[in-house]
């Protein structure tokens, strides 16, 4: 098994950006549509309470144009409902009327990114959402950074303490295989320590870590042989998909610990959903495995 997400994840399509339009005139909800269902996967809704209940459903989008004029609620209104959840959304209003105090309002406290008034060009339109759609993604990498940071941060004191405590080595396991549940977000987390490539008894286990498949996953063995991470985005495709499925686990990443040119460990993070492994992501998991070496060093 190769280090990497499977052929067939790679082969995909990237999924189409997410965008919820809302506008309380049919004809008007379909031009929008038609106008943008072959760049993005556009979402529909003729009231600001619908197009509230839709995120509620389906989640963040990243861009939201929505009509001014509606009954029973404003579209600076609907969108200032949406700002705590999804501040990260870029929202755009549709409006025929002057509204300016209330949009003016909206643009000031950071609720609107535009507006465009009725009739609208829509290649014009089109541009503007484009531009919204990349200042989202922007924004959203950004905050993914600042996550990243903030929890390799927190990982990296918490290994820090572990080393610190210099207790033996089986509680040392223990306290790690925690450590990591907790920081990486996994829905459990085994370590076990390796001698001359045989993996040792799996004694550190966090959360729901499932540590019988641990010696038979070819996985593991690969990653010691090549000391690299092996990654699973999704079990159902892997040669012991039903041991893993009988396990609940449903993605899975080994991480080999090298110090000093040898594999002294490996850490099998596991999740109760398939995965899509981002850089940063696998990054983190190698930071992970390097503060191991040094964390194990200190009980050894």
């Amino acid at each position: 098994m190769s280090a990497s997400t499977p052929r067939s994840a790679r082969t995909r399509k990237p999924p189409k950006t997410r965008m919820l339009v809302v506008d309380d005139e049919p004809d008007n909800l379909d031009l929008l549509y038609r106008t943008f269902r072959r760049d993005f996967l556009v979402l529909r809704a003729e009231s600001g309470q619908e197009a509230l209940n839709i995120l509620s459903e389906q989640g963040e989008v990243a861009v939201i144009i929505s009509d001014q004029r509606m009954p029973e609620m404003k579209g600076t209104e609907f969108l200032s409902k949406t700002v705590p959840e999804f501040p990260d959304t870029v929202r755009i209003i549709l409006t025929g009327f002057t509204d300016v105090e209330d949009l003016v309002d909206a643009i000031n406290a950071g609720q609107v990114y535009r507006y465009i008034t009725k009739p609208w060009d829509p290649e014009a339109l089109k541009q503007v959402v484009q531009r919204a759609a990349d200042t989202y993604e922007i924004l959203k990498q950004r905050g993914d950074a600042m996550q990243q940071a903030q929890v390799q941060q927190d990982l990296v004191l918490s290994l820090t303490d572990i080393a610190q405590k210099g207790e033996a080595l089986a509680p040392t396991l223990t306290a790690i295989a925690e450590a990591l549940n907790t920081n990486l977000s996994t829905g459990g987390c085994v370590v076990a320590t390796v001698t001359d490539d045989q993996v040792g008894d799996p004694v550190g286990v966090g959360g729901q870590g499932n540590a019988v498949l641990l010696k038979d996953d070819p996985m593991v063995a690969t990653a010691i042989a090549q000391r690299t991470p092996q990654t699973l985005a999704d079990t159902a495709t892997a040669e012991t998909a039903e041991a893993y499925q009988g396990a609940g686990i449903h993605a899975h990443s080994v991480i080999p610990v090298v110090f000093r040119d040898v594999v002294v460990a490996v850490i099998s993070c596991q999740w109760p959903k398939a995965q899509i492994f981002a850089e940063g992501q696998l990054s983190l998991l190698t930071l992970a495995a390097r503060q191991v070496g040094l964390t194990l060093t200190c009980c050894s």
